[in-house]
């Protein structure tokens, strides 16, 4: 019986999907550390060794010409956009939430992943998280910063990454 050393070879990667709700990962680091995450550091540790069946960005569309920089610089790595427009009221608060597509797309790439990322604090998601991991048998993997992540979401996931210095762009 002759092997075939090409199958013998071959190993089989973690299928993983990433799903980064911008404006909170935007704001929680602005606050935090008055710095930008750093997307293109991200994407290099969290794909490493993996396999991306699908990689989505949940943004607020405003229009403006810096924000199609940043936009194509996402796609540019491997992202899919997911964009809303900006909506303001007339009391002056905004409108721009992104959960329940964040939620649908999760739902619907579970079949495909062994693990889904998530970056966001976001403790609306800690259903979902459980969901996954209990009835889907997913692993599921949250980045956020640890001071504004919610707690029952950093204890829904299997685990929970923070996000630190090597994740943020150098300050200029």
């Amino acid at each position: 019986m002759v092997l075939d050393t090409k199958v013998l070879n071959t190993t089989v990667l973690e299928k993983v999907t990433l799903f980064v709700d911008v404006q909170n990962v935007y704001y929680t680091c602005r606050q935090s550390f008055g710095q930008q995450f750093d997307y293109t550091a991200f994407w290099a540790r969290v794909t490493a060794g993996r396999q991306v069946v699908a990689a989505y960005a949940y943004a607020i569309d405003r229009g403006d010409e810096k924000q199609r920089q940043f936009q194509h610089r996402l796609q540019t790595l491997g992202f899919t956009l997911r964009l809303k427009p900006f909506i303001q009221r007339i009391d002056g608060t905004a409108k721009g939430d992104w959960d329940v597509g964040i939620t649908i797309d999760m739902l619907e790439s579970a079949a495909q992943a062994d693990t889904l990322v998530l970056v966001s604090g976001d403790g609306d998601f800690a259903i979902l998280a459980e969901h996954l991991r209990h009835h889907y048998g997913k692993r599921v993997a949250v980045y956020g910063i640890p001071a504004l992540t919610a707690k029952a979401l950093m204890d829904a996931a299997d685990c929970f990454i923070p996000i630190d210095g090597s994740l943020l762009l150098a300050s200029r």
